[in-house]
């Protein structure tokens, strides 16, 4: 396989004990510890406030990690091309749309349904941004972010043009819990650029691998990355904290992983 490359312009993160890009930066170069602490979801920015009422918790860590990874390259997200990426949707609407149907009165809210769909996010990001460029939704379980890395690699490359991946999944309540044990809402956004620029963070590129997926030493952020998803970002954000060149590898498919490269620029 010929190696996927572009260039990261922005960055954005949301998780347990991690604010955001910066603060998540100095947790992973070991300038700060991470507190233990529920992930803390802020309101959908864009949204009118209908829409933001309506927002569940996946929505809200999708579009929070979004939002800062745009304003971090300094584009305009209405002319971005996106990619979203979840394992699942929001397990609290679907916990609850199975109340409602177990019920003596099974009548379904509209909110309740259009909140069950895979491409939530991406519709309320394009009701928030007014983006009107392509957008991709993509499932791979605990592949998904590489999945979503692997999809907006090729489209920068194929397309040559700026693309924001959004990764994101958010915890399950009793009973789905027992068998999706997703510990607490992580979100991970990257914009991906075809050419280097002013606004160039570092270059990435990936390609598929069967060596084992990179761990971390930290006991602490190992539990993290295991605990969600999109925290299998992980890995490609510590490189990016550091400042260093780094190869990494992450889980992807049963046997197959992505080996990713990150040289700063």
């Amino acid at each position: 396989m010929i190696p996927l490359r572009a260039y990261i312009e922005g960055i954005g993160v949301i998780g347990p004990g991690l604010a955001d890009w910066p603060h998540s930066a100095d947790v992973l170069a070991q300038r700060t510890a991470r507190e233990a602490a529920k992930t803390v979801l802020p309101a959908p920015a864009g949204l009118p406030s209908a829409e933001r009422r309506r927002t569940g918790p996946v929505v809200r860590a999708a579009l929070a990690a979004a939002h800062e990874a745009v304003a971090h390259s300094g584009r305009d997200p209405a002319t971005l091309a996106a990619v979203f990426a979840a394992s699942g949707g929001d397990g609290g609407n679907f916990h609850a749309i199975c109340e409602t149907l177990a019920s003596d009165e099974p009548q379904l809210s509209p909110t309740r349904f259009h909140n069950s769909v895979h491409n939530a996010p991406a519709g309320y990001w394009s009701i928030a941004t007014r983006a009107m460029a392509a957008s991709n939704v993509l499932c791979a379980y605990d592949g998904s972010f590489a999945a979503g890395l692997l999809e907006s690699l090729a489209q920068v490359s194929v397309d040559g043009v700026a693309t924001l991946l959004v990764a994101y999944d958010t915890d399950y309540p009793e009973p789905l819990r027992q068998v999706r044990p997703i510990a607490d809402a992580f979100g991970v956004a990257l914009v991906l650029a075809p050419q280097k620029s002013g606004r160039s963070l570092a270059c990435i590129e990936a390609r598929l691998s069967d060596a084992h997926a990179s761990i971390f030493a930290d006991a602490d952020l190992e539990a993290l990355r295991l605990s969600n998803p999109a925290a299998r970002a992980l890995p490609v954000l510590e490189a990016l904290a550091r400042g260093v060149a780094s190869n990494v590898v992450l889980d992807y498919l049963d046997g197959t992983r992505l080996a990713v490269v990150v040289e700063p620029s």
